[in-house]
């Protein structure tokens, strides 16, 4: 029962850690955001950077936090600078506001997906595979109602009172975390950031962590400049929003299928057979004149992302006893990727349009393919290797 009571926590966390990285992409998605805030398309995308600029100081620090505080803490905290973040934006009406409320937003969400991700990992050993898919399923739900949300209320409501709702979701978390017991640390004895550092040299961890940064830096395209995409592309913001909901609700629902493929396929598979497929859906995408192929393109890079950063984790959570300061270096890395890729693409769009800023996320696939085919051929040597060790 309390093991069940802890994951549901988690899946709160990152059901708000979803809503975190969803909310700047639907906002700009609808003209009178940059309008209020009086930026163009490259500062858009500086606001990008700043988001994954507090999402990777927060990993660097969570990480070694959690193996040694435990996650009560990382938990309760990033709740209420999550929360703290989404009532500045919704006061915010200059660029220079908004950027700190971006910052501190990002800092509070890294929180909530590092220790949410190590407290699953830790919980479910041998089944972290499936329950960390399934965990990222709720980071879909997260993501895919704050779009949903917006189209509904475009009209009724207006920008600062969905930011006031957001904040509200995330102050209800804080309360529960500050209320529920969770497991003591893993090494309670202080901690220092050289640990995340030092566990770069275990095999096999930097593979991981650039995959994971081709990853998340196209996570980050895609989930924040779908909607001005499909904007610039002459549909409406309603419509534009739309768009992007398609592709959070084929991310969310393929990760419940990914969880049940993950009993019968071994992950490195998995993660290849979503990379190549991503290659296919970047492609599209980056070619669609029409509506249907506009949806086509996003449903099937959401499809292809979704089981990649879970299944990645799952990988390392396999290999590797201290979760948090691994993951805490992966998500570091990863969130770079994070940082650069959504900022490349303000700066291209703002030079040569935004068609041309979309070739960038059609790179990251080609490398998120080429590490994952590498990974495949790791993993495959393992096992036969491991294999022939039983035998002797």
């Amino acid at each position: 029962m309390r093991q069940r009571a802890l994951f549901i926590s988690a899946c709160a966390g990152m059901l708000v850690f979803g809503i975190v990285l969803a909310i700047l992409g639907t906002l700009f998605g609808m003209p009178e955001m940059r309008e209020r805030l009086h930026i163009d398309l490259a500062e858009q995308g500086n606001m990008f950077l700043f988001l994954y600029l507090g999402i990777f100081l927060a990993s660097m620090i969570a990480g070694p936090m959690i193996d040694h505080l435990g996650n009560k803490l990382t938990l309760l905290g990033s709740s209420l600078l999550v929360a703290a973040a989404m009532v500045l934006f919704a006061m915010s009406s200059s660029l220079s506001t908004a950027s700190v409320a971006a910052v501190v937003l990002g800092f509070g969400g890294g929180g909530l997906n590092t220790s949410t991700n190590v407290l699953v990992s830790d919980l479910y050993g041998d089944k972290r595979g499936p329950m960390l898919n399934l965990l990222g399923i709720f980071f879909g739900v997260g993501a895919l109602c704050i779009p949903l949300l917006a189209a509904s209320i475009q009209g009724h409501f207006t920008i600062p009172q969905l930011l006031f709702f957001c904040a509200a979701i995330s102050g209800a978390c804080a309360v529960a975390y500050a209320v529920m017991k969770f497991p003591p640390a893993l090494s309670p004895q202080g901690f220092s950031l050289r640990a995340t550092l030092s566990v770069a040299r275990y095999p096999g961890v930097l593979l991981l962590a650039f995959l994971l940064f081709f990853e998340s830096g196209n996570e980050a395209c895609i989930g924040g400049w779908t909607s001005t995409y499909a904007n610039a592309n002459g549909f409406e913001p309603r419509i534009a929003t739309l768009v992007l909901a398609g592709y959070w609700a084929a991310l969310m629902f393929s990760r419940i299928i990914a969880a049940t493929v993950l009993a019968n396929v071994p992950k490195a598979r998995v993660v290849l057979g979503s990379a190549v497929l991503s290659l296919l859906g970047c492609a599209i995408l980056l070619s669609a004149q029409s509506l249907p192929l506009l949806v086509l393109g996003v449903v099937i890079i959401g499809v292809s992302y979704a089981p990649i950063f879970p299944t990645a984790l799952a990988i390392a959570g396999d290999r590797y006893s201290n979760t948090g300061t691994v993951f805490g270096l992966l998500f570091a890395i990863a969130l770079i990727g994070g940082m650069a890729f959504p900022w490349g693409v303000g700066q291209v769009s703002q030079q040569f349009g935004i068609r041309i800023g979309m070739v960038v996320p059609l790179a990251g696939a080609i490398g998120i393919s080429i590490l994952a085919a590498v990974l495949m051929v790791q993993e495959r040597t393992a096992r036969v290797r491991n294999a022939q060790k039983a035998a002797m």
